[in-house]
């Protein structure tokens, strides 16, 4: 896969996963209010940091053709998206006084299970 196709399937990947997100905010805006709103969106964003940060990752071993090397690789970059995520929550909990949880883990779902969907249509 190529770098810049590899580019261009994660920023797909992203702009998804940012409508999904958008999409449950707005939804939650209008069920619950604007807490819920923010809260949604705070918990779409923890994912799409952390697969930006999981891309950066990934793209450092992109030219490596060892099988156990790429699948390493992975790993870390799946670990790194997860870690983003676990410790932007906690930081989203402590101070967001205000928070709705269950928009916030509607937001983060949707965020999460759109980029699967989205990774697994885009041609590669």
């Amino acid at each position: 896969m190529s770098t810049s196709n590899t580019s261009d399937v994660f920023s797909k990947m992203l702009k998804i996963q940012l409508v999904a997100t958008l999409s449950v905010a707005v939804l939650a805006l209008f069920v619950s209010g604007l807490h819920a709103s923010v809260s949604a969106m705070l918990g779409g964003a923890s994912v799409v940091l952390g697969a930006c940060a999981a891309v950066a990752v990934a793209k450092r071993g992109e030219n490596n053709k060892d099988a156990s090397a790429i699948l390493i690789n992975l790993l870390k970059a799946e670990a790194t998206k997860i870690l983003i995520i676990i410790v932007l929550l906690v930081v989203i909990f402590k101070l967001y006084k205000q928070l709705v949880p269950f928009a916030l883990i509607a937001g983060l779902a949707a965020a999460a299970l759109f980029s699967g969907a989205a990774l697994s249509r885009l041609k590669v």
